[in-house]
């Protein structure tokens, strides 16, 4: 898995007839150079298709690293494997023009690790109809929602999305805005690292009230569910435009309304659309920003804020964890997706398969 924050890829080995599925889990950074140009990719430009066709062979081999490094930690042999479902890394996602992108290439995956390859899953579910994502909440549902109380899973990446898990009924859930990518682009712009670790940065400023009110009239933040967006929407350009109005902000101030631009928006879409006496738990990069889940439980005092770790799960492996299990519901003949949060016409049989 790699995700919209483009920080590397997450890899995990499940064995999902255990209740504990995870046996292995690992990742690797992008390099710089690669890192740049799937950056690229993510807006539009000269000689995409080309520049595509460069990049997916050196993505598709880190991909490959990653697979063999969780193989040889864990002592197996490609052959125990039923599949690989890789994610592939998205450079567009436009539910409203009925298209999603995920570059990589399959067919090499498969060949440079000797394991048939389920991918492309968003397509089917737009083609049904759906927004193509959110697709974890299906996931949520297998595994982490409980018939003896309501829960909820915040899992907080590039973007923010949210499952809504009730004890008996339908699982809904969507994309709530930005969660890191925001933080961790004015952070690389003017500390020089990939993100703020721990939110200390953010904490060490002061949240500018008129900044962040002009942020949050963004007209998504209203708009109901079903609904997912992506680096398309809420990109530096974006920030930009809302910085130039209030000129002269200290860097520090911009990164903690940045941080409470996630928190409020977050906050916000659980009181309107969540489900009610249910505790919330984290995962995804964000689950490790303490002041972000300090943020959080000062926002929702009424619920409990966690991190997926309490149901067996370390954050930053449950969206790795969640590919796999949509790659073995592909081989079930089963559906991946809930039509409750994509919007789709039903739930489909997600994915392609590659064989080795």
């Amino acid at each position: 898995m790699s995700g919209t924050s483009l920080d590397g890829v997450d890899g995990v080995l499940a064995d999902f007839t255990s209740p504990n599925p995870l046996i292995a889990a690992t990742s690797l950074d992008f390099p710089p150079a690669l890192r740049s140009q799937l950056l690229q990719l993510c807006r539009s430009g000269p000689n995409e298709v080309e520049r595509i066709a460069a990049v997916e062979p050196e993505l598709t081999r880190l991909y490959a690293q990653v697979v063999l490094d969780l193989l040889a930690s864990a002592a197996l042999n490609s052959s125990a494997i039923a599949a690989i479902g890789c994610h592939g890394q998205t450079i567009r996602h436009l539910p409203e023009q009925g298209f999603s992108l995920q570059i990589g290439n399959p067919s090499l995956l498969a060949e440079l690790t000797g394991i048939p390859v389920v991918a492309d899953f968003r397509r089917r579910d737009l083609a049904a109809g759906g927004e193509g994502a959110p697709l974890v909440p299906a996931f949520h549902r297998a595994y982490f929602s409980s018939p003896e109380e309501n829960r909820m899973v915040v899992n907080i990446g590039g973007m923010a999305n949210i499952s809504c898990l009730p004890s008996a009924g339908t699982v809904t859930g969507f994309d709530t805005g930005p969660g890191n990518i925001l933080m961790d682009a004015w952070c690389e712009q003017h500390r020089g690292t990939a993100y703020d670790d721990r939110g200390l940065w953010a904490a060490s400023g002061t949240v500018d009230q008129r900044l962040l009110k002009s942020l949050l009239a963004d007209d998504y933040f209203l708009r109901s569910p079903p609904k997912s967006t992506g680096r398309e929407r809420f990109n530096r350009d974006w920030l930009e435009q809302h910085l130039s109005h209030h000129p002269g902000l200290a860097c520090q101030d911009v990164q903690a309304t940045l941080l409470e631009l996630s928190a409020r928006s977050i906050s916000d879409a659980i009181a309107r659309w969540g489900v009610a006496d249910a505790d919330c738990f984290l995962c995804g990069g964000g689950a490790y920003n303490d002041t972000l889940l300090a943020r959080l439980q000062a926002l929702m005092p009424e619920r409990t804020v966690v991190t997926t770790t309490d149901l067996g799960i370390e954050p930053r492996w449950v969206e790795g964890a969640t590919f796999s299990w949509l790659a073995l519901q592909h081989l079930k003949g089963m559906p991946g997706n809930l039509e409750a949060v994509t919007r789709a016409r039903g739930g489909r049989i997600l994915g392609g398969l590659y064989p080795a």
